[in-house]
């Protein structure tokens, strides 16, 4: 079965809701071994290859993330395949102190708690720092995790990783469709609008692609993620 993409501009009522999966809901079974091979080695591929071409670009986002004196890097717990937790590496776009200013501004900020309850996200972060600002729209900040798809943690192409408190608040019995595939690079919500579609839509496009994805349609997507990241539709 094919994969249907969804347009950027598409509705939540056209991709079934994220909890209406199945009563139970069951783990997914595995994709077929040359399936699941063959993404693989897609991914080993495709990283090495692409982490080569970034090279020097990434050496000189290094340098400019550490002028503030901060980590280059960031690896922020994410849950991966089968529930498993790792390190979603990004580069630093924040301050040093990032966790205690959200928790200060939620504090004081009934809209921006609001906005980060539904979300987690805030378009107007006062914890971004100014090169942070252009990674988050560029992307640019995800190049790192090229070194988790190496890793086998995250594939180039799946859901993108969420944080086990996304995945109990919002993913509801469609948790199985994204525990049953590593986390993407990129994927359909990156191509379909990112932060400016509700959390639901982002869940039913999480579940169509576990459901009918092929390595056909993994291709079309990672073509279509250049053009989606220079558009910077829903990237902050």
């Amino acid at each position: 079965m094919q994969l249907t993409l969804a347009p950027a501009a598409a509705s939540a009522s056209h991709v079934a809701p994220a909890n209406d999966v199945g009563p139970a809901c069951p783990v997914l079974p595995r994709r077929n071994a040359l399936h699941a091979a063959a993404k693989r080695a897609m991914d080993l591929v495709g990283a090495a290859l692409l982490l080569v071409l970034f090279a020097p670009l990434m050496a000189l986002i290094a340098a400019l993330v550490a002028r503030d004196g901060g980590p280059v890097f960031y690896a922020h717990r994410r849950v991966g395949r089968d529930g498993t937790s790792f390190g979603c590496l990004k580069f630093r776009t924040m301050v040093p102190d990032a966790e205690q200013r959200l928790a200060e501004l939620l504090e004081r900020d009934p809209e921006a708690r609001a906005e980060w309850e539904t979300t987690r996200k805030l378009k107007r972060d006062p914890r971004v720092t100014p090169v942070g600002r252009f990674l988050r729209a560029s992307s640019l900040d995800e190049l790192p995790q090229l070194v988790n798809v190496l890793k086998g943690e995250m594939s180039l192409v799946g859901p993108r990783p969420v944080q086990q408190a996304e995945l109990n608040d919002f993913y509801g019995t469609a948790a199985s469709h994204y525990r049953a595939v590593r986390p993407g690079l990129t994927g359909l919500w990156q191509i379909s609008g990112r932060n400016d579609t509700s959390y639901a839509y982002r869940v039913a496009l999480d579940v169509a692609y576990v459901s009918h994805a092929t390595l056909l349609d993994d291709l079309r997507i990672l073509l279509r993620t250049p053009f989606a990241v220079l558009r910077r539709r829903g990237a902050y």
